[in-house]
C-alpha cells in the first residue's frame, strides 16, 4: 500500500470546497463596486447624454448607497446620491434630473426596479441589470423630465 503526499490530502479538500465557495459567491451581491459608462454602446433621447460617468454602489446595514460622478453632454459636473433599501419605499435621493426621492424594488438576483418621484408622482422609471457573467450592468431609463420632455436612454457600463 502506498503512502499519499502530505500535499495531496489538502487538493483533495481544496477540490471539494471550490465548488462550495462558488456556490457562496452566487450569493453575493453582484452590484457592488465602480462601473464606467461606455459611452459608444449607450443611447440617450433627449441628445445628448452624458460625455462620461462613474457609479459606485456598496451595501451596508441592508442600504444600498450609490454614487455617481460624471460630466453631462453640456460639459458640467453631475453628482447623484442615495441610500435605499429594497423595500418600495421613498428615500431622499440628491442631484438627479429625475427626482428627489427614490424607490428600489429587486426583481431578481441582478435586475432591480427603480423609481424616481417628483413632487410626490413618479417621473421616471429605470430596469437595472447586471449581465450573469457580472462585468456589464445596463441601466433603460424611461420617463419625464422637469422641462417635460421625454427620456429614453440605456447606458451600458462595464466593471472597473
Amino acid at each position: 500500500m502506498s503512502r499519499a503526499r502530505p500535499g495531496t490530502f489538502l487538493t483533495i479538500i481544496a477540490g471539494a470546497l471550490l465548488p462550495l465557495l462558488a456556490l457562496a459567491q452566487d450569493h453575493s451581491e453582484p452590484l457592488v463596486g465602480t462601473w464606467l459608462l461606455d459611452v459608444a454602446k449607450s443611447s440617450f433621447t433627449p441628445a445628448p447624454g452624458p460625455k462620461g460617468q462613474m457609479r459606485t454602489y456598496s451595501f451596508g446595514d441592508g442600504l444600498e448607497k450609490m454614487t455617481s460622478r460624471g460630466i453631462s453632454g453640456e460639459g458640467k459636473p453631475t453628482f447623484v446620491h442615495y441610500q435605499a433599501r429594497y423595500d418600495g419605499k421613498d428615500y431622499d435621493m440628491v442631484g438627479s434630473l429625475g427626482g428627489n426621492k427614490i424607490s428600489l424594488k429587486r426583481i431578481d438576483r441582478l435586475t432591480t426596479e427603480i423609481t424616481q418621484k417628483r413632487a410626490g408622482k413618479p417621473a421616471i422609471v429605470a430596469t437595472r441589470r447586471v449581465s450573469t457573467d457580472e462585468k456589464t450592468l445596463t441601466v433603460v431609463t424611461k420617463g419625464t423630465l422637469p422641462d417635460g420632455r421625454m427620456l429614453d436612454s440605456t447606458m451600458v457600463f462595464h466593471r472597473n
